[in-house]
Formats: C-alpha cells, structure tokens, sequence
C-alpha cells in the first residue's frame, strides 16, 4: 500500500524530474549549435562603420550634382535645377559632417564660408529663372571649390564650369 506522504510528492518529483530534462535538453542544444557555427563564431569581431574619405564623397556625390546642376539649367529644367541645388547643398552639409575637421581647420565652416553665397545666388536665380544670374552664380560656386581646393592642398583637382562638349567638370 502506497503512503499518502508518497502520493503527494508524485507530482513534485514529476515537475523536479520535467524541469531538469528541460534544463539539459536547452543546455544540450545551445552547445550544439555553437559547435556547428564553428570555433570562430563567437570570436567575430563587431563589424566597424565605414567613413567614406573627403575625396570619396567628393567624387561621388559633390562633383556629379555640381555637374548636373548646370546641366538642368542648361536644359531649362528649372525644376530639376532646384532639386540638384538641394541636393548639392545637402552633400556639402554631409560631408562636413562625416569630416568635421581637415588639415585642423573645420570642415563644415570653411564648407559654408565658401559655398554659402553662391548657393544664395543659385537659388534666386533658379527661382527667377535667370541664365545670365545662374551663370554668374555657378562660376562663383565653381570658382569658391578650387579655392577651398587650393586652400586644403589639393590644387591639382581643380573644377570647371562643364561645357557641352566636355563629359565632366572636372580639368
């Protein structure tokens, strides 16, 4: 005859019994799926960002907007000109960002200081629809990157105002 003492740890046996095969089926499969991840699993170093260089950013988001821009206007597309203006403005101000400083000068300061009024001009003629004040406006845009060029050391890359016959605008 079975006690009434063991009847009652029945169920607590059970549950202890139940709780433990749990514990080391989960330990047994977490062991194996490191194994098959292999050795160098859990040793992978954390992935690092990557910072595009001044020049990277130059030549593949300042130059072919500056390009395009005058294209646009080129073309009559006011529209898109205005777009590639924004475009172009945004670049320089992401650029500043990813690079605030260069040669220990601030990036984004000398960025502003040298693209702010033309932008100013390019704007309003854009807005206006004005080719004589675009013109103006872009050269002096053009003429303010080759002196931040000059400025940084880099006076060999030097910026042109495109021409039709020409693929870019860089010389």
């Amino acid at each position: 005859m079975i006690r009434d003492d063991a009847i009652r740890r029945r169920p607590i046996t059970f549950a202890t019994i139940t709780m433990a095969a749990a514990a080391i089926f989960a330990i047994g499969l977490a062991t194996s799926r490191s194994v098959a991840a292999g050795p160098d699993a859990a040793l992978s170093p954390p992935a690092t960002a990557y910072l595009p260089s001044i020049s990277d950013l130059m030549i593949a988001t300042i130059q072919p907007r500056h390009e395009r821009l005058w294209r646009a206007e080129q073309d009559g597309n006011w529209d898109f000109a205005a777009y590639e203006l924004g475009n172009l403005k945004g670049a320089f101000s992401r650029l500043g960002h990813a690079h605030p400083t260069e040669h220990d000068i601030s990036f984004p300061e000398m960025i502003g200081s040298v693209t702010e009024q033309p932008f100013n001009e390019l704007n309003s003629a854009i807005r206006s629809k004005d080719d004589t004040a675009f013109a103006k406006a872009y050269a002096d845009l053009t003429d303010a990157c080759n002196s931040c060029h000059q400025a940084l050391n880099h006076g060999v890359v030097e910026i042109r105002v495109p021409s039709r016959k020409a693929a870019s605008d860089l010389n």
